[in-house]
């Protein structure tokens, strides 16, 4: 990709409507453009971020043996008629007739639809455990869209939906979403820390929330400061084995962490008091177990190993796929703009020509370029005819983890300049050590 030939719109002037962080730097780094209130365009820098973010979190679901599908954003009102849920959800969900006067909605999530699936192909015990997701836009009214991706009516959404024959098989199920959320997170530089939540109108009584601690956060949390030291890390993690995934479970939500909704004053106090927190916190995604309350009313039974017919225990585990981009935004930037993470990062280093039109700068970026692209890696190569001034203010805007620049005065030395982003040290190096050092940065990523 070469600056003259990519489409990105960026602003020097910060829109009056972006009150937080992640939404003025989204819409300055020309990331997005609002279409209507809480509905987006996600134009091409975006975009990548986008799809990056989808990606890791379809390998680790495909990880923890979860199937994908794909299933429609316009559903049937009768199916949440069947559920008892259609009056109930509230103005949130978007209710649509159709041409022929059936009742439609825009799916704000997929219970209904998932359980109808189901109950369709599914009738034994032998075909379970089950858990299939999709990534799928959605859509809920909200009264006030506010703070851009953080806060829209339309977005982009992981949602999975376990069919286990038993409480304790769902109850693994659980768990092993909470363990796939964890090394997800953590591979996009995020601290996700699980807390007891309220289940609102998904229902079920065992739920966590997934929380990045943020001043800009939408929900107050407590917490023992001592969750914040735990990782999962490279930890080799079966998700066939219950007592494993139990464990890991049980390490990440024994100290106290829970929202406002499910704060207890008596519990917190009970936590050393240097150890205290309360914080805000913005939500990333949330797993719940519900049992059978979909199940019963929709009819979603197996034939069991006693030859009894009994509804299917389960859960839905979701993830704010466009969500995390706002979210990894607040947790990681500076005056200057946007720091990138290595593992969501639209481009994985940029290219800063000083002397656009000299024939050594030329030809020495043309082969930085080439030799980062043979080895899979995307640079952003920024050929236009500005002052660096402004190349790097645009590099540091746009978030790039590192950058490489190059000039007429550095060449002659048979060097080239180093950058982090997230550090500001520099360094100088050849191009072809400039090109090693990139790959391997970006080997555990890959």
């Amino acid at each position: 990709m070469r600056l003259t030939r990519y489409f990105l719109p960026v602003l020097k002037e910060t829109p009056s409507e972006a009150q937080i962080v992640s939404h003025r730097l989204m819409l300055r780094a020309g990331m997005i453009k609002q279409a209507a209130a809480g509905i987006y365009s996600w134009l091409p820098l975006g975009y990548k971020v986008l799809r990056r973010i989808e990606q890791i979190v379809h390998e680790e679901q495909v990880r923890a043996g979860h199937i994908p599908l794909l299933m429609p954003t316009l559903q049937s009102a009768d199916l949440w008629r069947e559920s008892g849920r259609y009056d109930d959800y509230g103005q949130e969900m978007l209710r649509i007739t159709d041409r022929h006067g059936r009742d439609m909605l825009y799916g704000p999530t997929n219970e209904e639809l998932i359980t109808d699936i189901f109950r369709g192909h599914v009738s034994s015990y032998k075909d379970l455990p089950l858990t299939l997701y999709h990534i799928q836009w959605k859509f809920r009214d909200e009264i006030r869209p506010r703070f851009g991706v953080m806060r829209g009516r339309e977005f982009l959404m992981k949602d999975g939906y376990n069919f286990d024959l038993t409480k304790e098989d769902a109850l693994h199920a659980y768990n092993r979403h909470l363990v796939s959320y964890l090394r997800t997170y953590e591979r996009m530089g995020l601290q996700a820390i699980p807390m007891r939540a309220d289940s609102g109108p998904i229902g079920g009584d065992d739920t966590h929330e997934f929380l990045v601690l943020a001043e800009t956060g939408e929900s107050e949390v407590f917490y023992d400061s001592a969750v914040t030291d735990i990782r999962l890390g490279e930890r080799e993690i079966d998700y066939d084995n219950v007592d494993q995934c139990r464990a890991v479970m049980e390490e990440f939500t024994a100290l106290y962490a829970r929202t406002d909704e499910t704060h207890d004053e008596a519990r917190f106090n009970e936590v050393p008091e240097d150890r205290r927190r309360n914080a805000r916190g913005i939500e990333v995604g949330q797993i719940f177990y519900f049992g059978t309350k979909y199940s019963e009313p929709l009819g979603a039974v197996v034939q069991g190993p006693d030859g009894k017919q009994s509804p299917v225990h389960m859960g839905s585990h979701g993830i704010g796929v466009s969500r995390l981009v706002g979210a990894i935004i607040e947790a990681s930037h500076d005056d200057r703009g946007i720091i990138w993470p290595e593992g969501v990062t639209p481009f994985h280093c940029g290219i800063v020509n000083l002397k656009q039109g000299d024939a050594e700068a030329d030809a020495a970026c043309e082969q930085l370029y080439s030799a980062l692209t043979a080895i899979g890696l995307e640079p952003l190569y920024d050929d236009r005819n500005e002052r660096a001034g402004g190349k790097f203010a645009t590099m540091d805007l746009i978030g790039l983890p590192w950058r490489i620049t190059v000039g007429p005065r550095g060449l002659k030395n048979g060097v080239v300049e180093l950058t982090s982003r997230r550090t500001g040290d520099s360094e100088e190096v050849s191009p072809e050590e400039a090109v090693r050092r990139i790959a391997a940065i970006y080997e555990p990523h890959r």
